[in-house]
C-alpha cells in the first residue's frame, strides 16, 4: 500500500519573497521563478521525507507559464484564484486531514492563527530561507 508523506511544508510565496528587499517588486513573476527553482532543489534534497506545496497569487502566478517557466520537479504549485491566504488555509485544511505534520511558512500573524486553528504549525520566512541557503 502506498502512503503519503509524513510532513508537508506549505509556502506562502508572496510572504517569503517579500521578506527580503532585493527588488522583487520590479519583477514579481521573476522573483517567484527564482523562489520556485530554489524550492525545487530543496524538495529534491528532502527526497521523500517531506512534500513542498507553494501557493502563488497575483502577478507571481505568471511564473509558471510561458517559455521561461522553471522546472519544478516534485514541487506542487497551487495558483490562488483569489486570496492567497484563503487558498493557503484551504490547502492546509485538506492536508491536515491526511498528514501528521503540516508546516506553513509565513510571517502573516492573521494567517498563522487561521492555519494553527486547523492543526498546522507555522514557521517564518527566515526558517525557510536558512534551509534554502544551507
Amino acid at each position: 500500500m502506498m502512503t503519503g508523506p509524513d510532513q508537508v511544508i506549505v509556502v506562502d510565496a508572496a510572504n517569503v519573497i517579500g521578506s527580503r528587499p532585493d527588488g522583487w517588486w520590479r519583477d514579481r513573476p521573476g522573483a517567484a521563478r527564482r523562489l520556485l527553482v530554489r524550492l525545487a532543489a530543496f524538495q529534491e534534497r528532502l527526497q521523500s521525507s517531506a512534500d513542498v506545496v507553494v501557493i502563488l497569487e497575483g502577478a507571481a502566478r505568471a511564473a509558471v507559464s510561458g517559455s521561461d517557466a522553471p522546472a519544478v520537479g516534485a514541487l506542487r504549485v497551487v495558483l490562488a484564484d483569489g486570496s492567497g491566504d484563503d487558498t493557503i488555509v484551504a490547502v492546509t485544511t485538506e492536508l491536515t486531514d491526511n498528514v501528521p505534520d503540516v508546516t506553513v511558512v509565513t510571517a502573516d500573524r492573521g494567517l498563522r492563527q487561521r492555519i494553527e486553528a486547523v492543526g498546522a504549525t507555522a514557521a517564518g520566512p527566515r526558517w525557510l530561507l536558512d534551509q534554502l541557503d544551507g
